[in-house]
């Protein structure tokens, strides 16, 4: 069978966003652009077929970076003993991204198995091309698998939808991320929670960052 890649994007933006660096927790910082894992969740918001798998290949920040203090009250398990035995509220501080806007590209294709064959047998409703065309469709009338977020799921867009006149790459926009996180989870579709993996000497450059996936390493 010819594995054939097809071409989606999309674009999102909203007030606020967070892609959590995970060297910087409890008290989180988030990276400049999305994960390629947050990426790929954003496209599955939209449709998610077990048959098909998502890869994220491009971001294009629209929209200056710019850094804003985030403050919130925890009470779930992670607290200190004595804080859960008074019943108050880890308070913890957070550096997010506001007014942001990406336009976001993937590629879609059979989710494949450990030999390449496709995991799932082919099936005109579950293949990638006919998962092309739900999307679109689902995509220009605001429908959702489940509500995509900006990072973490209280950051809701204001818009989600195809590519506006208007919005372009900021040419302004460079930077050298290190250790960008990739996954966290064993693999790429259907997986279970593993080590993290990691894409080394992520670039933006005018605006684009390119998710390079033979560049990555575990933690």
């Amino acid at each position: 069978m010819t594995m054939t890649s097809y071409p989606l994007q999309l674009e999102i933006s909203g007030p606020i966003a967070l892609w959590a660096r995970p060297d910087t927790m409890p008290n989180p910082v988030s990276y400049v652009a999305p994960t390629f894992s947050a990426v790929k969740g954003i496209f599955e918001a939209i449709l998610r077929w077990k048959s098909v798998n998502v890869r994220p290949t491009r971001c294009e920040i629209c929209a200056p970076v710019q850094f804003h203090r985030y403050a919130f009250n925890y009470g779930g398990p992670l607290r200190k003993g004595g804080q859960i035995k008074d019943r108050t509220s880890l308070q913890i501080f957070a550096q997010a991204l506001i007014n942001v806007c990406y336009r976001l590209h993937a590629e879609v294709d059979w989710n494949r198995g450990p030999n390449g064959e496709p995991a799932e047998s082919p099936d005109g409703q579950c293949a990638p091309h006919a998962y092309l065309d739900a999307f679109q469709r689902r995509l220009e009338r605001g429908r959702w698998f489940y509500t995509p977020c900006l990072g973490w799921k209280e950051f809701v867009p204001d818009y989600v939808g195809p590519f506006r006149e208007g919005t372009a790459p900021c040419a302004t926009e460079n930077h050298v991320i290190p250790a960008f996180l990739e996954m966290v989870f064993d693999q790429r579709q259907n997986g279970r929670r593993g080590n993290e993996t990691y894409l080394r000497g992520v670039r933006v450059n005018n605006g684009i960052l390119e998710y390079k996936h033979g560049e990555q390493d575990h933690a």
